[in-house]
C-alpha cells in the first residue's frame, strides 16, 4: 500500500484549509470524522465543508472550566451553528488532562496520563490531541468502537494534524491505534 502524507513546515492555524481538503478527500472511504475545536472556530469550518454529505462529524471541545472555573470556551451561538450544520459537540473531561493535573499540582508528582501524553507528543501536539479525541467521542457514545475515524487537531489554534485511527473507548486505550498519518507537522 501506498499513501500520500502532508508534512508542513511549521505547525499551527495556517495548515487548518490543508487538513480540510485531507479530509475531504478521504471521507469518501471513511464516514466518522472527530475533529478537535476549542473555540469552536475549527469545528464550524469543518461542519460548514462537511454539511450534508453523510459524515458523521463529532468536534471535541474542552470540558467545562478548563480555562477557568464555570465557563465553556466554545460560545453558545458557534454550538448552534455547528448543530446546524448536522454535527454534534462533545464537551468533556481531557482523557491526560484531568485528575492527575490537580494531583500534580498539589503534590508534583509523575502520574501515567501524564506520561502517555508525553509520549503521543513525539509524534506531534496535534496526533496526542487526535488520540484524545477519537476516545472522548466513543467515551460520549458518538463514534462507535472499532472504527477507522479520521481525527483531526492542531498545535494550539487551528488544525494540523490528520490521522487514522481505529477507535476504542478510553477504558480500552490500549486497543486504539493510530493506522495512518495522513499530515502532520514535520518539527
Amino acid at each position: 500500500m501506498e499513501k500520500k502524507v502532508i508534512y508542513f513546515e511549521k505547525p499551527g492555524r495556517d495548515n487548518t484549509l490543508a487538513c480540510l481538503e485531507v479530509v475531504k478527500k478521504a471521507v469518501k472511504d471513511y464516514k466518522d470524522v472527530v475533529v478537535a475545536s476549542t473555540s469552536g472556530e475549527t469545528g464550524l469550518l469543518f461542519s460548514d465543508a462537511l454539511k450534508g454529505s453523510g459524515v458523521n462529524l463529532v468536534v471535541v471541545t474542552h470540558s467545562a472550566g478548563f480555562k477557568e472555573p464555570n465557563t465553556l470556551e466554545m460560545p453558545a451561538d458557534v454550538r448552534e451553528k455547528i448543530h446546524a450544520n448536522g454535527a454534534r459537540v462533545f464537551t468533556g473531561p481531557m482523557l491526560t488532562h484531568s485528575l492527575d493535573t490537580a494531583f500534580a499540582a498539589k503534590f508534583s508528582g509523575t502520574y501515567l496520563t501524564h506520561i502517555v501524553a508525553q509520549t503521543l507528543r513525539r509524534f506531534g501536539e496535534g496526533t496526542k490531541v487526535c488520540c484524545e479525541c477519537v476516545m472522548m467521542a466513543v467515551d460520549g457514545g458518538l463514534i462507535p468502537e472499532g472504527k477507522e475515524v479520521l481525527a483531526v487537531a492542531g498545535t494550539a489554534r487551528g488544525a494540523d494534524t490528520v490521522t487514522l485511527i481505529k477507535s476504542a473507548a478510553s477504558k480500552r486505550f490500549l486497543e486504539l491505534r493510530v493506522l495512518e498519518i495522513l499530515a502532520k507537522p514535520r518539527v
